[in-house]
């Protein structure tokens, strides 16, 4: 009877002291208990605001549009959201609204003057609205969600600071994803919050650089960096160049191409006038009678290029949800490759893997801040 007890009994480790055990099972308990967020169980709190079907309108345009105006020209209850990365608007609105709505976007962008492109609707898109749920459970949820997943990023945070440097906007970008993660969350397939936000996370750090660079440059870049870091590890030291192509299954040909739009990449991160402002130089246009003319087509050159970066230079005034507060990257490599680089269009779209439309896109935006530099300068 005695031996039967004993078996029953949970066995410390022999490194483990009594206390440290008991201190151990107390965390597994607490881990394995249902979290509470504004004093409702995870689980019933998914139920309050299950996540459900609507129909959804896709499309971009051949310049920005402005939501306020175009939010209210939609009926009430339709909601609009806009991907600066990928330049894409979606209209979502209740089941069976699909066609009604593709026709009031269409139709409103023509008046106004746009031109839409690739607009479909889609129906069955499944989705909440966080709104939707309790505020209580809500705020809890992002705030103790928020806390878990920048102690998950710690390992991603040097990608991240490529295009966030400052702390507050990581915040603010973290607690955007796990709005994102819970209005995509579906607690029918029986997945955990947690870890249907993880796998999320994966992906939506990697998106970063697909929506400054490009998606096929950045999967290049990403996929070099991958093979190199597991050769280093198996080998004890970095690959070389035939070494490096073997190992992920391309030619030395192939390799050197990629690498060289790896390297574009990480010159247009390295730009010393996008970190430091638009105001960080200043250049002064030498009088024309004292100079030769070949001197003065460097400055006007000078001048040019420098106004160029600062036009591409983030805005500090513009709110963090702005275009304007983030670099325009593309912009500025597209005016300056094919102005001063020697390139067309369609071989940087090549080299960046992005289309000549996005780049022409972020161009224009360039192009109106560049012309309001160049007045600035000249008055």
């Amino acid at each position: 009877m005695s031996e039967n007890i004993l078996a029953a009994q949970p066995i410390a480790p022999a490194d483990q002291t009594p206390r440290a055990a008991a201190q151990a099972a107390a965390e597994e308990r607490r881990l394995r208990e249902p979290l509470v967020f504004g004093g409702i169980p995870e689980a019933e709190g998914w139920t309050l605001a299950p996540i459900a079907p609507l129909d959804r309108v896709h499309f971009r345009t051949d310049r920005e549009l402005p939501l306020d105006a175009f939010r209210r020209a939609l009926p009430a209850g339709v909601t609009v959201t806009y991907d600066e990365g990928d330049g894409l608007y979606r209209v979502d609105g209740a089941p069976g609204s699909g066609e009604t709505l593709a026709a009031l976007v269409r139709g409103w962008c023509a008046a106004e003057g746009y031109t839409t492109v690739g607009l479909r609707p889609e129906a069955g898109v499944r989705r909440r609205a966080p709104r939707d749920l309790p505020p209580a459970f809500l705020a809890d949820l992002c705030r103790h969600y928020c806390r878990v997943s920048l102690k998950r990023l710690q390992r991603n945070m040097s990608t991240i600071r490529l295009h966030l440097p400052d702390n507050d906007d990581i915040d603010q970008q973290v607690a955007e994803w796990v709005l994102k993660a819970v209005s995509h969350y579906d607690e029918s397939k029986g997945v955990p919050f947690g870890a249907f936000l993880a796998t999320q996370l994966s992906k939506w750090v990697h998106d970063l650089g697909r929506n400054a660079y490009g998606r096929t440059a950045a999967d290049t870049e990403n996929k070099q960096q991958k093979a190199i870091a597991a050769f280093t590890a198996e080998h004890q030291r970095r690959p070389s160049e035939k070494e490096l192509a073997a190992y992920m299954g391309q030619s030395v040909a192939t390799l050197r191409r990629n690498s060289q739009t790896v390297a574009t990449l990480n010159g247009l991160r390295n730009l010393q006038s996008l970190d430091g402002g638009a105001d960080a130089v200043e250049f002064v246009l030498p009088d024309s009678s004292e100079v030769p003319d070949e001197i003065m087509g460097e400055a006007e050159q000078t001048l040019l290029s420098h106004a160029l970066t600062a036009a591409c230079a983030p805005d500090p005034t513009a709110r963090r949800d702005q275009r304007a507060a983030q670099p325009n990257v593309l912009g500025w490599a597209t005016w300056y490759l094919t102005t001063w680089g020697g390139q067309t269009k369609t071989q940087l779209s090549a080299d960046l893997g992005t289309s000549v439309r996005n780049m022409n896109v972020h161009a224009d935006r360039a192009e109106k801040a560049l012309k309001e530099r160049l007045a600035e300068l000249a008055g």
